[in-house]
């Protein structure tokens, strides 16, 4: 089995890390985009396209199921990406966690970069999942940026800034970035209030690992000997992980590059 992951940065590194804890004998393709990164500020336009053509490095590798491991991507990108792609590759999307974080009732704040927060996609999301619950959407300037070049003073800064804007009443917060993810325990410490119950985060890299699993009839295997290899592609050529990447847990629990096996 071999699952294929994209992002522009490591933000795909969540949900990679989901997927080698799931299915340890997985080979796993990491396409990135170092050349077009970031792709955030992009116009939807330019974005599909730097997109299509990390999506398509990784479908040269046969993958069995393509994740899109970037929330502005997936708004932006998954549809043509699909089109691409599909039906002979399966492609998941990441969407933001709104869904099970409404149903716990709330309040609720949504972290997420400031090009996403207000965005009619957003909103629609709330609409649809978060009717009757208060929902505060927080923009976290610079956060993801921190994250991506595992900035520590950066990080701290944007964690605290929008722990500002994140009203006192919050039970859950919504990680609305995959970069967020990486430093989950960051912000939990930093929303938490002293003498309120424990903070409930809800991230989508478990969710989606689960999803694309079952979108090839597979099914997660924890306790499966851990022979699943890694490539990585930066900007469709093969390479290393970034350094920055190992400043995190999910980076560290990946092995070192393995070549796979030639496909001639």
């Amino acid at each position: 089995m071999k699952i294929a992951l994209m992002d522009s940065g490591i933000g795909l590194l969540a949900a990679t890390a989901a997927v080698r804890r799931l299915r340890p004998d997985a080979d796993l393709v990491l396409s990135l985009d170092p050349d077009g990164m970031p792709w955030g500020p992009r116009t939807p336009e330019d974005l599909t396209r730097r997109a299509l053509v990390v999506a398509e490095a990784a479908a040269a590798r046969e993958p069995d199921a393509l994740i899109i491991g970037c929330n502005t991507a997936t708004v932006h990108a998954l549809p043509a990406i699909r089109a691409r792609l599909e039906p002979g590759i399966p492609v998941v999307g990441t969407v933001p966690a709104i869904k099970p974080a409404a149903a716990g009732g709330g309040p609720v704040a949504i972290w997420a970069t400031p090009a996403t927060t207000g965005s009619p996609y957003q909103r629609g999301l709330i609409e649809k999942f978060a009717d009757g619950v208060k929902v505060t959407e927080v923009p976290c300037w610079g956060l993801a940026e921190a994250v991506e070049y595992a900035e520590e003073t950066a990080i701290e800064a944007a964690v605290a800034a929008a722990a500002e804007l994140t009203p006192d009443d919050v039970t859950t917060v919504v990680l609305g970035c995959t970069h967020y993810e990486l430093v989950a325990e960051r912000i939990r410490a930093a929303v938490q209030r002293p003498g309120t119950a424990p903070l409930v985060l809800h991230g989508s890299a478990g969710a989606v690992a689960a999803q694309a699993l079952r979108r090839i009839g597979e099914q997660p295997a924890p306790d499966a000997s851990a022979e699943g290899t890694l490539t990585v592609l930066l900007s469709g050529r093969e390479g290393e992980l970034p350094e920055a990447a190992l400043h995190y847990a999910e980076g560290r629990l990946l092995p070192a590059v393995t070549p796979l096996p030639d496909r001639a």
